[in-house]
């Protein structure tokens, strides 16, 4: 017992130490009021000096993105500081290659506003909007993930690119949050945005959206994301999806029959259980009114006694090897877990596939669908 208290006490004192170097900072160094250049001054911000760059911009209305909500785990708010960022933290390093540290690239949720400092932030950043929606509808697609649709209120369009995502804002009780989640409706879809969400115990975001009813108002920022869909219709589009990877996905298909209903595609979707199917029927009621559009669903878990499922079973990236032929133009999109994105990349690659041709979103990045989902 006297070992537990005793450990309880260390906690204490460095939480209390931690909280007190905090208070000191903002009472010592005052750093006044610094300005931004953005862009070689096409915008000068005047903000308050001893935030994060991250805290800065976001006051400003740009909206940078930050899946993990600031805390320097997905990497996802790179900005190019060109003068007065100080050195690299340790805390940067794992998130940048070198490359991105020669050309200036930092994290904008570790880098504090001590000075005057010098950006370059691409336009489409800048051009990022805050929105109010409602909720329109849910529903359940499994016992742990739901459809949400949201119709947007102000502005009342949103303009995106099939794959990209958006940042929900969620309450908690440090304040509020943001969580990054794809759309899953198409862009043909303007006036609403379709969100597929799966529960994460002790989740805050994912806690926070379950619980929102018809007519509750809900705050986002977006669109984010560099998934850029060919629009040569020659091209043969290939997505890979595993858990709520499959929203982006959803949306790339739906367009791509929208705007192609003749071009190849293929859909593979990774389950464990016939627990975790969702949208099977839909997109088979897809393909059999597009010929072109192969759907192909897998379950890595052997069948319970007596269970039923007319699909493949064993690990998805064996069916991308199974059904895919080498030698075709292709283009890819991934999303889904970190082991399934590499397994995935390495059978690509073997098919001939250029990197520059394989898009993809790692869930692990947001430590939180990649966006996140939590």
């Amino acid at each position: 017992m006297i070992y537990v208290v005793s450990i309880l006490a260390l906690v204490g004192l460095l939480v209390a130490l931690a909280a007190f170097l905090v208070a000191a900072e903002r009472l010592l160094l005052d750093y006044g009021i610094c300005k931004v250049r953005v862009n070689a001054g096409e915008r000068v911000l005047e903000v308050e000096g001893g935030q994060t760059l991250l805290e800065a911009l976001n006051g400003q209305e740009i909206y940078v993105p930050s899946a993990c909500g600031g805390q320097g785990t997905c990497g996802y708010c790179k900005v190019t500081v060109l003068a007065g960022g100080g050195p690299v933290l340790t805390t940067e390093l794992a998130l940048l290659a070198r490359k991105d540290i020669r050309a200036g690239v930092r994290l904008a949720c570790q880098v504090k506003v001590r000075g005057d400092l010098d950006l370059r932030i691409p336009e489409e950043i800048l051009n990022v909007r805050l929105y109010s929606a409602e909720v329109a509808s849910t529903r359940d697609l499994t016992y742990d993930t739901k459809e949400i649709r949201l119709r947007l209120l102000e502005p009342a369009e949103i303009q995106s690119r099939p794959g990209q995502y958006v940042q929900v804002q969620a309450p908690s009780p440090e304040g509020p949050v943001w969580r990054a989640y794809s759309i899953s409706s198409s862009p043909q879809e303007p006036n609403a945005v379709e969100l597929v969400v799966r529960i994460v115990p002790g989740g805050i975001a994912s806690t926070y959206l379950f619980g929102l009813a018809p007519g509750d108002r809900v705050a986002f920022t977006g669109p984010f994301g560099e998934f850029r869909l060919s629009e040569d219709p020659a091209t043969e589009i290939v997505c890979v999806a595993g858990g709520c990877g499959l929203a982006p996905v959803k949306n790339i298909i739906e367009t791509l029959v929208a705007r192609w209903p003749e071009r190849p595609a293929w859909l593979f979707f990774g389950c464990r259980t016939t627990r975790d199917v969702f949208y099977y029927e839909r997109f088979k009621r897809l393909a059999a009114e597009h010929p072109s559009l192969r759907v192909v669903y897998a379950l890595s878990d052997e069948l319970e006694p007596g269970e039923k499922w007319d699909g493949e079973t064993g690990f998805i990236h064996l069916s991308v090897d199974r059904f895919l032929q080498a030698g075709r133009k292709r283009q890819a999109f991934l999303c889904g877990p970190p082991v399934m994105i590499e397994a995935v990349q390495r059978v690509l690659e073997d098919k001939g596939l250029a990197p520059e041709d394989v898009f993809f979103d790692d869930f692990s990045r947001a430590a939180s669908s990649a966006p996140a989902t939590v």
